[in-house]
């Protein structure tokens, strides 16, 4: 590379040494006038391969690059090995890029590529049959006037893409949708749509079997239940040393019962897909209920503690919120060892309107706190029986608060006890006036 270097100064160097000997002989007149020519035949040259440059920049292509003479020569050769590595690194984008859109064109999937202002930039043909896109048409059209879902548009706009949304297709209204967005690069995002409709008519299945069943069952049990007291409660009908096995029948067939209806209230609230009502919630009735509720369960076994803000309401189905709370509510007494404090507390957090229960129980491990909400799920069967519980409480909590748009936080120590909080969002939280408060 020195030696190019050197090379192209060397005419330079020569062009001096002649203007000096002339200088010497001829004197300095002649000696510029010389310079003078020779710098303008020196600045004609290079313009002249600045126009042969600038013509081959308007068509660049390997076949044709310029020779140049002298540092036009290094600088042609230059744009020569550049503009071969940048053809090669094009032909490998052009193959990465086809192998992106086979891949993507064999996924079930629909998929839509946004660009920083929401517009289309490519989609695949899935994309193009779920969602009525056609990417000839709809490239560089804004997303939101093309999926014209209300559901949809609110999540775009959102920006809290941690999950899905799901609609109702409206090309045909058997088919359901769910569409989640992911941001990556600079503020693009990639859409993807997925048909659920098979997966949601096996759930379908699933919660009418398990309502069905429940409700044949508990007719039966009703009636199985009452035999067993009646027989209990008959003079000489039992004799004593049988009524232990009697009352071991109706207390399992109690506890049957019960989980009979916690099932079928759940189903209930799974297969409402109405919105649950907005109607004002006066909350510093439901706590103190709920106190009383917890107290008389309790039995004076437990301190029962309740802190609520009295100007603070919610809005939303007082039927499910109250079940919720009282779910939440049961189990802290449940587990709460004898003597031990259970706190209700109702407060305004973040402009947040936070539901929380705080026990002194034993605390739950780590590892059991991501599946609480699932049914059935126990993290001691054995005592969970003990204290009577279904296994579908929380569960119920779950779908209760995720109608409401709220989220169930839950915190627990080992040996000092948890706490159960529903954080509601800021657009169901009422503050009453002062004055009515008072």
């Amino acid at each position: 590379m020195s030696d190019i270097r050197w090379k192209n100064f060397w005419p330079g160097l020569g062009l001096l040494a002649v203007v000096l000997v002339i200088w010497a002989i001829k004197g300095i007149v002649l000696a510029l006038v010389f310079l003078c020519v020779a710098l303008s035949l020196y600045i004609a040259r290079l313009l002249y391969w600045l126009y042969q440059l600038q013509i081959w920049l308007k068509t660049p292509s390997l076949n044709e690059v310029p020779e140049g003479k002298g540092i036009w020569e290094t600088v042609f050769s230059s744009l020569f090995q550049h503009q071969r590595k940048n053809i090669r690194a094009e032909a490998e984008l052009v193959a990465a890029l086809e192998g992106f859109k086979r891949a993507t064109n064999a996924l079930p999937d629909g998929i839509v590529v946004l660009n920083h202002r929401d517009e289309v930039e490519w989609c695949n043909p899935p994309a193009e049959l779920l969602l009525g896109l056609d990417i000839s048409r709809d490239i560089n059209q804004p997303v939101q006037n093309l999926v014209r879902y209300a559901e949809f548009i609110n999540y775009l706009q959102s920006s809290q893409y941690a999950k899905p949304v799901i609609v109702k297709s409206i090309r045909n209204t058997e088919t359901t949708l769910q569409m989640q967005l992911i941001v990556f690069g600079t503020a693009q995002k990639l859409l993807i749509c997925r048909n659920i409709s098979a997966q949601e008519k096996i759930d379908t299945m699933r919660r009418d079997f398990i309502a069905n069943v429940s409700h044949e069952l508990r007719t039966p049990l009703t009636v199985v239940g009452g035999f067993l007291e009646t027989l209990l409660d008959t003079k000489d009908a039992v004799p004593d040393s049988s009524k232990g096995y009697f009352d071991m029948m109706i207390t399992q067939t109690s506890r049957m019962r019960l989980i009979i209806e916690d099932l079928l209230t759940l189903s209930r609230i799974e297969s409402n897909s109405e919105p649950p009502t907005t109607s004002v919630i006066n909350m510093s009735t439901l706590c103190s209920m709920l106190q009383n509720d917890a107290k008389a369960l309790s039995n004076g076994k437990h301190k029962i503690h309740l802190n609520a803000d009295e100007t603070l309401n919610i809005k939303g189905s007082n039927d499910e919120l109250l079940s919720a709370f009282t779910n939440l509510v049961t189990n802290a007494v449940r587990y709460t060892p004898k003597g031990g404090d259970v706190t209700i507390g109702w407060t305004l957090k973040n402009k947040q309107a936070v539901f929380s229960v705080k026990d002194s129980g034993i605390g739950i491990e780590p590892q059991h706190i991501v599946r609480l909400t699932e049914r059935f799920y126990r993290v001691d069967n054995g005592r969970s029986r003990d204290t009577g519980g279904t296994g579908l409480g929380l569960a119920i909590v779950k779908h209760i608060i995720n109608r409401h748009k709220a989220r169930l936080e839950i915190k627990s120590t080992i040996g000092e006890g948890s706490t159960f909080s529903i954080v509601f969002p800021q657009s169901r939280t009422v503050i009453k006036p002062s004055e009515e408060a008072a």
